[in-house]
C-alpha cells in the first residue's frame, strides 16, 4: 500500500523543522509528501523548499480546503495521510494510520493531543480535549484532518473539502462520511501532538472561527442552542430574587464543569496548583464558550445574508 502524506500550511517557520523530523522519525515512512503553502510571508515556503523528499506547492491565499484538495490533486498515490505542519508527529503514527486501511477500512481516524508547556496551557488542554483515547467513542468520534488517512475514493465521494469553509471543513467532510455510511475505524495510538495557541486572545479568536465554521457548515446546530440555553438559564437564575433558580443554576454549572476539572486535576501533577486550576478551568470554560456563542452567532448572520 502506497500513501501520499499532505498538509496544508501558513507562516509556520518557528515549527516547520520540528515537523519535518518528525516526518523524517516515521517508523513506516511516507512514499511521498505534498505541502501546500498558502502564500506564507515568514520563509516557511523556503525551509520547504529546501527539505529532502517534500514536494512544495504554492497557492497564495489558498485557505485550508483549498490546500488540501490541491495537495491531493498533486498526489500520486490512492491513500492519503493528512496532519497539519505545525504539529508534530509520534514515530509510530504513519504505521499505525494505516493498518485499519490495509484491514478494508476507508478512513482511518487517527488521534492527536496537546503539546502543552506549563500551567496555563495545562488548563487550556483540559477544558475541550480527552486525556487520552480512553475517553472517546470510536462510533461517534470525529477525527480531525490533522490525524486522519483515507482512500482516495472516499474523499472524492463527497466532493472534496469544501473550499468554501474557511474552517470547519474537517468536520464537515466527516459528518458527510457518517452519512455515506463509510467505514470509519479508530486508531487509537496513532498520535499527532500539534500546538495550542499561546495567549488567551489568540485562544478566543480561535474558537470564534471555528463556532463561526460550525454555523455556516450547518454543523452541531444542538450544541450550540444548548450553549446559548444554559448561559441564557443562568442569567436569569442569577438576576432573580429567589434562592432556589442559584442553586439550581450552581448545581448545573458544578454538572458542567466536572469533566473539564476532573482533566485539570490530573494534568496538574503540584498539588497546591490543583486548587487554582479548579477556578483557572472554569473561567477559561466561560472565556470559550463566548467566543463559541459570538462565532456561532456572526455565523448564522452570514448564513441568513447569503440564503
Amino acid at each position: 500500500m502506497k500513501v501520499s502524506l499532505i498538509a496544508t500550511v501558513l507562516n509556520s517557520a518557528d515549527h516547520i523543522e520540528a515537523f519535518l523530523g518528525s516526518l523524517a522519525e516515521q517508523t513506516r515512512a511516507p512514499d511521498e509528501i505534498v505541502i501546500v503553502d498558502g502564500g506564507s510571508t515568514d520563509g516557511t515556503a523556503a525551509l520547504l523548499a529546501g527539505a529532502d523528499g517534500v514536494t512544495l506547492v504554492e497557492e497564495p491565499g489558498a485557505n485550508i480546503s483549498r490546500g488540501r484538495n490541491v495537495a491531493i490533486a498533486a498526489a500520486a498515490h490512492e491513500v492519503i495521510a493528512v496532519t497539519d505542519a505545525d504539529c508534530v508527529l509520534e514515530p509510530t503514527w504513519l504505521e499505525e494510520m494505516l493498518r485499519p486501511l490495509e484491514e478494508g477500512a476507508d478512513v482511518a481516524m487517527g488521534f492527536y493531543l496537546p503539546l502543552t508547556d506549563g500551567f496555563l496551557s495545562e488548563c487550556l488542554a483540559a477544558v475541550n480535549l480527552p486525556l487520552g483515547a480512553t475517553e472517546v467513542d470510536p462510533a461517534t468520534f470525529m477525527p480531525s484532518a490533522r490525524s486522519v488517512a483515507y482512500r482516495r475514493d472516499a474523499i472524492e465521494s463527497v466532493g472534496g473539502y469544501p473550499e468554501w469553509l474557511d474552517i470547519g471543513e474537517d468536520m464537515w467532510v466527516n459528518h458527510r462520511w457518517r452519512e455515506r455510511g463509510l467505514d470509519l475505524r479508530f486508531a487509537p495510538e496513532a498520535v499527532v501532538r500539534w500546538r495550542l495557541r499561546p495567549t488567551l486572545r489568540a485562544t478566543w479568536w480561535q474558537y470564534f472561527r471555528y463556532a463561526r465554521g460550525d454555523a455556516r457548515g450547518g454543523l452541531y446546530p444542538e450544541r450550540h442552542a444548548l450553549r446559548f440555553g444554559v448561559y441564557g438559564g443562568l442569567a436569569v437564575a442569577l438576576a432573580s430574587r429567589r434562592t432556589w433558580p442559584k442553586t439550581v443554576a450552581a448545581a448545573g454549572a458544578v454538572a458542567y464543569a466536572r469533566g473539564p476539572v476532573r482533566r485539570a486535576w490530573r494534568r496538574v501533577p503540584d498539588a497546591r496548583a490543583r486548587t487554582l486550576a479548579v477556578a483557572v478551568v472554569a473561567a477559561l470554560m466561560a472565556w470559550i464558550d463566548s467566543a463559541k456563542m459570538a462565532g456561532y452567532a456572526a455565523g448564522l448572520l452570514e448564513r441568513l445574508r447569503r440564503a
